[in-house]
């Protein structure tokens, strides 16, 4: 099965680091659990990620995201060829919009 290439932008860095210091603030240990989970499913993006559903919102926001969830958080991607770009680490109560793609 042909490998994808995995880009996280630095947005989706900066996602992740803020969940972790506001997760860490109460729990430390818990922070650290829920980045390597989330990391390790970023990782898998490089053999399957077209297993991942196409994001409710894509209509609207006229492309095709996909995401991947644990627990509470979301990590949206788009893929384009044999690249797959890590676009946001969101909660999931938050709604998509175009402006959250822009920062």
């Amino acid at each position: 099965m042909p490998k994808h290439r995995v880009e996280i932008t630095k947005t989706a860095e900066s996602d992740l680091r803020e969940i972790f210091h506001y997760i860490a603030a109460d729990n430390e240990e818990a922070a650290n659990r829920l980045v390597s989970e989330i990391e390790r499913q970023i990782d898998s993006l490089e053999r399957y990620p077209l297993r991942c559903p196409v994001i409710p919102e894509s209509p609207e926001l006229g492309k095709e995201y996909r995401h991947i969830i644990y627990g509470q958080y979301r990590t949206v991607f788009r893929i384009d060829g044999t690249r797959v770009f890590i676009l946001r680490i969101l909660h999931s109560a938050r709604l998509l919009s175009l402006k959250l793609f822009e920062r």
